[in-house]
C-alpha cells in the first residue's frame, strides 16, 4: 500500500512496536495466529493418529463438522468440504489438489524470486516485459543481479 511505503513482499513482516495502527500490538497478533494455527494442526494430527476421532470429541456441538472424510489427515465434513466436492471420486480430487498445490507453490516461488531480483511486483514486471520484451526479460534480470549477464 502507498500509505505504508512497503513493497508487497515486505508487507507481511511484523512491524516495530508502535509503527502501524492495527487492532492489537504485533505480539498479540503473533500469539493469536499461533493459537489458531496450533488448534488446526493439532486437530489434523489427532485425526491422522486416530482416524475418525474428531467426530466423537466434544467441541461445543461442532464435532460432527470435524468428523472428516474418513481418510486420515484429509479434511472433510461440513466445514472443510461444504460444497461436497469429490463425493464420488475423492482419490482423483486429492491428486488434483496435490498437483495444483505444488504448481501454486512453484508459481509463488517464481514471483518471490522475481520480486527480490527486480524490486518490483509481478504486475509491473509483466507490463514492462510486454512493452519491451528484449530489454525486460529473465536474461536482463540475471545481468542486474550479478552486474554482468552470464549469457
Amino acid at each position: 500500500p502507498a500509505d505504508t511505503g512497503l513493497v508487497w513482499f515486505k508487507s507481511g513482516a511484523i512491524p516495530p512496536q508502535g509503527t502501524f495502527d492495527y487492532w492489537a500490538d504485533p505480539t498479540t497478533i503473533f500469539w493469536v495466529n499461533m493459537v489458531l494455527m496450533n488448534f488446526a494442526e493439532v486437530k489434523r494430527g489427532q485425526d491422522y493418529w486416530y482416524p475418525g476421532s474428531q467426530g466423537e470429541t466434544p467441541l461445543m456441538g461442532w464435532e460432527k463438522g470435524f468428523a472428516g472424510s474418513g481418510a486420515p489427515a484429509y479434511p472433510g465434513g461440513k466445514y472443510f468440504n461444504f460444497a461436497n466436492l469429490g463425493k464420488t471420486d475423492m482419490a482423483k480430487m486429492q491428486k488434483k489438489e496435490i498437483k495444483n498445490g505444488r504448481l501454486a507453490m512453484m508459481a509463488f516461488l517464481g514471483i518471490a524470486v522475481q520480486a527480490v531480483a527486480t524490486g518490483e511486483g509481478p504486475f509491473k514486471n509483466i507490463v514492462d516485459h510486454i512493452s519491451d520484451p528484449f530489454a525486460n526479460n529473465m536474461l536482463a534480470g540475471f545481468g542486474a543481479i550479478g552486474g554482468v549477464s552470464p549469457f
